[in-house]
């Protein structure tokens, strides 16, 4: 299904880590071979983000080869403040294709005035054109990104002659309290996942309400308001140039 505010750019990095936050706390860390939707979905993020919308990935073609590096780092332990030393296996030489769209945030009723769906579109199109907000990242803060605007399909991509590659049962993300999508996910946090393919190269993200969903603890959702002294009317949502 195609959307009228879809927006396309290429994120690259030297550096990527898009490991399962499972697995972190063994002090190892090892990368998947392709891009979470919460790290694609978090760098779009730092490009363009606000809490009236909800950011959905629709796709990312991988462009480069994956090749992975092993890199001795030396940590700090859990248990001390003594160093501990560990290997962590990132991607490197990234390069990705992405495309997506937003969709308003239902759960902020208090927003509905700043659903103002050209204003957000262009906006975006003007950070994705700028390199964004705020730093980017391709899963870990060591790991910087980049983005600039792209013809989402032009090119060559190294798996595009690949019939089907199959990742098995992997991450796809988090959903928290403010963008429950029902009852099983409302007030609480909630971990993703889903069975991972890649298809010539392009890699098609189910939206998050399609996914394998497993409730994680009760969280509340932060409110918005004038009493909550983040939030004084429209004003504070108006892009200024």
């Amino acid at each position: 299904m195609q959307h009228e505010n879809i927006v396309e750019f290429e994120l690259t990095g030297d550096w990527a880590l898009f490991s399962d936050p499972i697995t972190r706390i063994g002090g190892e860390k090892f990368s998947y071979q392709i891009p979470t939707y919460e790290a694609i979905k978090g760098a779009l993020q730092s490009v363009y983000a606000k809490p009236t919308f909800i950011w959905v990935i629709d796709s990312v073609r991988v462009m480069n080869q994956i090749q992975t590096e092993a890199k001795g780092i030396r940590p700090i332990k859990y248990t001390s403040p003594e160093n501990d030393l560990s290997y962590y296996t990132y991607l490197k030489d990234c390069r990705y294709q992405v495309r997506a769209h937003f969709i308003w945030n239902e759960n902020r009723p208090e927003l509905a005035g700043d659903r103002n769906e050209n204003k957000h579109y262009f906006i975006a199109k003007r950070m994705i054109e700028r390199g964004g907000r705020r730093d980017i990242f391709l899963g870990t803060r060591e790991c910087q990104g980049y983005v600039e605007p792209c013809v989402y399909g032009e090119g060559q991509g190294a798996y595009d002659s690949v019939p089907e590659m199959d990742f098995g049962l992997m991450y796809h993300g988090i959903t928290y309290p403010d963008e429950a999508y029902s009852d099983e996910t409302r007030g609480k946090m909630t971990i993703r996942l889903w069975r991972a393919k890649m298809i010539r190269g392009e890699i098609l993200y189910p939206p998050p309400q399609d996914c394998i969903h497993r409730p994680v603890r009760d969280m509340a959702m932060k409110p918005f308001g004038e009493k909550y002294g983040n939030f004084s009317g429209l004003g504070e949502f108006k892009e200024v140039e």
